[in-house]
């Protein structure tokens, strides 16, 4: 394990830490691995735990106070699945072609951004824009997307595929299994490889994927070039009572303050699950309603013309 003599040990709730003077790079720093955090769902004790350092080490480098040794950041990278490059904010001076093209893009609407992904996904036939019928479905847990996928699929006629299911088929263990014995990033492994042998065999299929799907970007930019995506969106409150109607209390049971959790995930992923073609709010609605929506949107976009009519 690596010392970490070079980090004073302060407390982020500490007077100290709140008035001493920070640096603007250890601060855009901290909020890198933040919002990097937050993006996988991790609390700030598992990703410690899974960089190997200390979690007031880990809090004080959130803070911008910890003056991490560049090993220690790399551990941290590890730890939340990313490249140290990306970690350290500067993935885009690797060569002259990346840094004209992040010159065009620099300062675009998000918009803007989005037609410039897929141009260029169509450019380097990573994306077809024939008629897709890999129906995907994203979101946090307590979505809807295993009752109301199941729902569509009948609806559609297509096979319904739970990405869950299929992780577990492909590890030859549960999902928790997989977590406890080889960690989150062989879990991503997993998950990754799961999902390309679903788009391959399953040609035509409604596909449940797993909440933290979008916070690995190759997975995403896979499923956006395959499928016909669907963010079931909902509120915080509806998430947390789903799933306690399920009968599963371990996201309530684990933390009093689950809520600001759940907010704090969902905010960090919401850019990335709004990459979807399509957007369904379910918040405050019932099951067959937040089916209506859904199979009106996804009708209208696999048959422009019956929906037309």
């Amino acid at each position: 394990m690596v010392q970490h003599a070079s980090i004073p040990p302060v407390s982020p709730d500490s007077d100290d830490n709140t008035d001493a003077p920070r640096n603007a790079l250890l601060l855009a720093l901290g909020e890198r691995v933040r919002n990097l955090r937050a993006r996988r769902g991790l609390t700030r004790k598992a990703a410690a735990q899974a960089a190997d350092v200390s979690e007031r080490h880990f809090a004080n480098l959130e803070y911008g106070t910890g003056n991490a040794s560049i090993l220690i950041l790399n551990q941290v990278a590890q730890a939340l699945h990313c490249s140290l490059a990306e970690l350290l904010g500067d993935v885009t001076t690797r060569s002259p072609e990346w840094l004209l093209i992040r010159e065009i893009l620099d300062a675009r609407s998000e918009d803007e951004l989005r037609r410039a992904r897929q141009a260029i996904s169509l450019a380097l036939g990573t994306r077809s824009e024939a008629v897709r019928r890999q129906v995907a479905l994203i979101g946090l847990r307590g979505a809807g997307k295993s009752t109301l996928g199941a729902m569509l699929s009948q609806d559609l006629g297509l096979p319904f595929i739970e990405l869950t299911r299929e992780i577990e088929r492909v590890a030859g263990c549960t999902v928790r299994e997989i977590h406890d014995l080889y960690g989150s990033s062989a879990y991503r492994r997993y998950e990754r490889r799961a999902l390309e042998e679903t788009l391959r065999d399953h040609p035509e299929a409604v596909i449940a994927t797993t909440g933290g799907l979008v916070s690995d970007a190759p997975s995403l930019n896979l499923l956006l070039s395959h499928c016909l995506t669907v963010w079931l969106q909902a509120e915080p409150e509806d998430h947390l009572s789903r799933v306690a109607q399920q009968g599963d209390l371990r996201p309530m049971a684990a933390s009093p303050e689950a809520m600001d959790d759940l907010r704090r995930i969902l905010s960090s992923r919401a850019a990335f699950y709004s990459k979807a073609d399509l957007v369904v709010d379910t918040s405050g609605q019932s099951l067959a309603e937040s089916f209506q929506l859904l199979r009106a949107s996804v009708r209208a976009a696999l048959f422009p013309v019956e929906s037309s009519q």
